[in-house]
């Protein structure tokens, strides 16, 4: 698990559109909020991924990027982005490389089968690619909120 203070690993993933984003591009620019969840379309994730586009502009008028990633390919991302009309941008972490540099991976076991699982998990990093909060398990009511309120309280601006 990662923690506050340490560096936030870093990464290259594609998004919906099949374009690659990289963390460090926000270096020196930009604030970052990094969501992992577990599937595209399943009601948590929807929640989640509907009220951080809902509040997008607010995140985006404090110098901040919201990132969601999960282990879905970008056709599904597409398909759950336009079918819920969001505007965040979601990684594509199909090998759950990133997710396990993140800490939010585990084992579970369901009918003899284990499975490696999402957490759903959020990270606030600053723009100087620094993790200053770390959240696992997250639960989706009232989270996007009290992320908004911890980037808030980052230094502003980066620039």
């Amino acid at each position: 698990m990662l923690l506050a203070g340490q560096s936030a690993p870093a990464f290259s993933l594609p998004d919906a559109d099949m374009e690659t984003f990289a963390l460090k591009s926000l270096r020196g620019k930009q604030h970052a909020v990094l969501f992992f969840y577990p599937r595209d379309d399943t009601p948590f994730c929807t929640l989640e991924a509907i009220d951080f586009s809902d509040h997008e502009e607010e995140f985006t008028r404090v110098g901040c990027t919201v990132l969601g990633v999960s282990r879905d390919d970008c056709l599904r991302h597409a398909e759950f982005r336009d079918k819920h009309g969001l505007s965040v941008r979601l990684l594509a972490d199909m090998e759950g490389e990133v997710s396990r540099k993140y800490g939010v991976c585990q084992m579970k076991e369901k009918d003899g089968v284990r499975k490696l699982c999402v957490v759903p998990s959020t990270f606030v990093i600053d723009c100087q690619g620094v993790v200053r909060h770390a959240l696992y398990d997250i639960k989706p009511r009232g989270h996007v909120a009290e992320i908004l309120q911890l980037v808030k309280q980052l230094e502003q601006p980066c620039k």
